[in-house]
């Protein structure tokens, strides 16, 4: 009889001592799924549910709310996530390349990452103010009059995007850099044995070796932004701009679920989101895949 060959997730032993996590994530992430699916079909309060059918489908899809809400979704995810990866790896590359103390600058662009959203939203008020506001005295040194940034309903989105890209910075440039630190220092060390410029080392050895870093924050960034709410909240104060011409996919549910009391409403709104995440997730997955990313 051929002995079977070992392997780790074959012993059973390792389940018992998965068991416990597994445990935590059946009952917090699985089971609300499969729960807020359940609610999706019922209408009434929450603790006095009946079966609606698709009625809240339905009624989302005819609401020019959660329309604009999914457009405005929409527009900060594909505006934000390319810009903010771009810059930050424009910034994260400099650091790298030209900088000595990195540490110093590192710790420097963390800082905002672990500061509260609500007291940068804050500060980010008083930046965007159109009397007082730091950005339009910037703009008024060049020459461009003041612009009523969080006060009118098409600079809403234009403002949001702003805050949007300069809060994803931090994460994705701490990552990048841990990213620039493995690739081999051998590959520099041959390029300039035969002569190669900075942008050549950048576009030949640099940029693809990071790819696998980028496909990453690209997928958690694209995530994060489709679920966008603590910005809105944070920089319209706890409003989604004039006339919610700021409002999101999230924004939308939580106003249906909580101050609506429409859980019905709010988990079909709910479905929809996770169902666009997901598809937008396993493209974006299949497209860098495609380029052996």
């Amino acid at each position: 009889m051929a002995k079977k060959k070992y392997r780790p997730e074959n012993q059973k032993k390792a389940w018992w001592f998965l068991l416990p996590s597994l445990l935590v994530i059946a009952v917090f992430s699985i089971y609300p799924l499969f729960r807020s699916f359940y609610m999706s079909f019922q209408s009434g309060f929450l603790l006095n549910q009946q079966f609606a059918g698709f009625s809240n489908y339905i009624q989302i899809f005819h609401d020019p709310v959660f329309i604009q809400a999914l457009e405005n979704t929409a527009i900060f995810g594909i505006v934000v996530v390319p810009l903010a990866l771009a810059i930050s790896l424009l910034i994260a590359w400099i650091i790298f390349e030209k900088v000595k103390h990195k540490a110093i600058f590192e710790t420097i662009f963390f800082m905002p990452y672990v500061t509260s959203m609500i007291a940068v939203g804050i500060i980010f008020q008083y930046f965007f103010n159109k009397d007082y506001g730091m950005v339009n005295f910037l703009l008024g040194l060049v020459g461009i009059p003041s612009v009523n940034w969080l006060d009118n309903i098409h600079m809403s989105i234009p403002t949001l995007i702003i805050f949007g890209i300069w809060n994803g910075l931090a994460f994705n440039i701490i990552i990048l850099l841990s990213g620039f630190r493995n690739i081999n220092p051998e590959y520099y060390t041959i390029a300039e044995m035969y002569g190669a410029t900075g942008w050549e080392k950048f576009s030949r050895i640099t940029f693809p070796q990071l790819l696998p870093t980028i496909s990453f924050l690209l997928t958690v960034n694209f995530i994060g932004a489709f679920k966008v709410y603590t910005e809105v909240f944070a920089l319209f104060g706890g409003q989604a701009g004039i006339a919610n011409s700021a409002v999101t996919a999230v924004f939308y549910i939580y106003n249906k679920f909580y101050l609506m009391g429409r859980p019905g409403v709010a988990m079909a709104a709910s479905v929809v989101l996770f169902l666009i995440i997901i598809v937008i997730t396993i493209v974006q997955r299949m497209l860098t895949r495609r380029k052996d990313i």
